[in-house]
């Protein structure tokens, strides 16, 4: 699915359904849920989910590995879209497709009474298809990038910046590749394949820098990270 408009996000890492709303109030085309380097446990994702109900921010939550189970079960909660860290080729994200879908096209279990269909009041051909996010953070992921986005059903190619320059780091190779080629062939093997190219921001400032990259599936900050700035920004010891 090509994303035709830049969608703006950030990331949920406490695990407060008030956090939630109040970045959906604001605005915010999604949020990321995160239960691979969160604070909250898997069954404080429903009340987040719950949280955005009635407002247009779609809730993707990342789960921290590939599991079929915990991705099914995301998705019977009402989540909008799954993000899988470290995929590392084709194989793997054809795994995940086949872990979101119903058959013919996959293996998830099938139930018209799951929230993900309204509990039922919502004909579940008429569910829009979860949004489906690999994450690019290795250099082998970049290496396999062309055939990941190739992939049917695999929407955005994801960089993780602190894992994949991590990944640069201290797997040096014969033929050094830099982050920033890195970001350029993710976001040149995104848009040949009609998909997006997404990738987390810190810096706010960088948004416009990354926009003109080619990334237009960008999460900026995190709830955690925002609060420590501001917490800092007001004790006298650290001005």
């Amino acid at each position: 699915m090509t994303q035709a408009l830049s969608k703006i996000g950030t990331w949920l890492s406490v695990g407060s359904p008030a956090i939630a709303e109040l970045a959906a109030l604001c605005g915010f085309d999604w949020v990321l849920i995160d239960l691979e380097h969160g604070s909250a446990p898997e069954n404080a994702v429903l009340e987040q989910l719950r949280a955005l109900r009635g407002t247009p921010t779609k809730g993707i939550v990342r789960v921290p590995a590939p599991h079929a189970d915990l991705i099914a079960r995301m998705l019977d909660w009402g989540a909008d879209g799954i993000m899988v860290p470290h995929v590392n080729s084709a194989r793997e994200a054809a795994a995940i497709v086949e872990a979101t879908s119903y058959p013919p096209v996959g293996k998830r279990g099938f139930s018209r009474t799951v929230r993900g269909h309204q509990y039922g009041l919502r004909a579940p051909e008429t569910t829009p298809l979860p949004l489906i996010i690999a994450q690019i953070e290795t250099r082998e992921a970049v290496g396999a990038a062309n055939e990941i986005a190739s992939v049917n059903g695999i929407d955005v190619l994801f960089i993780g910046p602190a894992d994949l320059q991590l990944d640069l780091k201290v797997r040096p190779q014969s033929k050094p590749l830099t982050y920033s080629e890195c970001l350029n062939r993710v976001v040149i093997a995104s848009k040949s394949a009609g998909k997006s190219a997404g990738i987390l921001l810190r810096d706010a400032g960088a948004l416009r820098e990354h926009l003109d990259l080619g990334f237009n599936h960008i999460a900026v900050d995190g709830d955690l990270s925002i609060l420590r700035k501001a917490y800092q920004a007001i004790l006298p010891s650290n001005q």
